[in-house]
């Protein structure tokens, strides 16, 4: 069996998503910016996870979030890339440009630059939506420890996290 150029935890958990969403019947689909395709590339590490994965966007800058996603500029204007309703909206978006059942969104600030008083570098935006329901959650969470590495691998849990049923 060939070693994951992944940390262990991060194997382990997206070998559960997929395992778990395979077992529900469910397509995902991730909108990333922050992680940069670190989710994606997780699940599709798993043996099998073609069964599970639709699609996933990485859309690190504001114009891709707008042009693939569909994320209105005025919603980027008015509460900025790193916010609750930028990810709803890529959670969406991911939705409506895939045949996922459920979706992941992900933006935020890495470091070690980027970050404000109101926004600190760590911080991290999340969402999830579903198609056939109203179901949806979104959080924010400050990773204060760590260096950029170590925020892109908390903040990759924590949406592996998000996928599962």
């Amino acid at each position: 069996m060939s070693q994951s150029l992944l940390p262990a935890d991060i194997t382990a958990l997206a070998r559960r998503v997929v395992e778990e969403n395979r077992a529900a019947g469910r397509k995902i689909a991730i909108a990333e910016s922050c992680t940069g395709g670190l989710v994606a590339a997780a699940i599709t590490e798993i043996p099998g996870s073609s069964a599970v994965l639709d699609c996933a966007f990485v859309t690190y800058s504001n114009e891709a979030k707008q042009q693939t996603l569909g994320v209105a500029g005025d919603v980027i204007d008015a509460f900025g890339a790193v916010s609750i309703a930028c990810v709803y909206a890529m959670a969406q978006g991911a939705l409506e440009h895939s045949n996922a059942d459920v979706a992941v969104a992900i933006s935020g600030i890495a470091g070690p630059d980027g970050g404000t008083e109101q926004k600190p570098v760590g911080t991290v935006v999340f969402a999830r939506a579903t198609r056939y329901a109203e179901e949806r959650e979104a959080e924010s969470k400050l990773f204060a420890t760590g260096d950029r590495s170590e925020v892109r691998r908390q903040a990759t849990l924590c949406a592996l996290e998000l996928l599962l049923p």
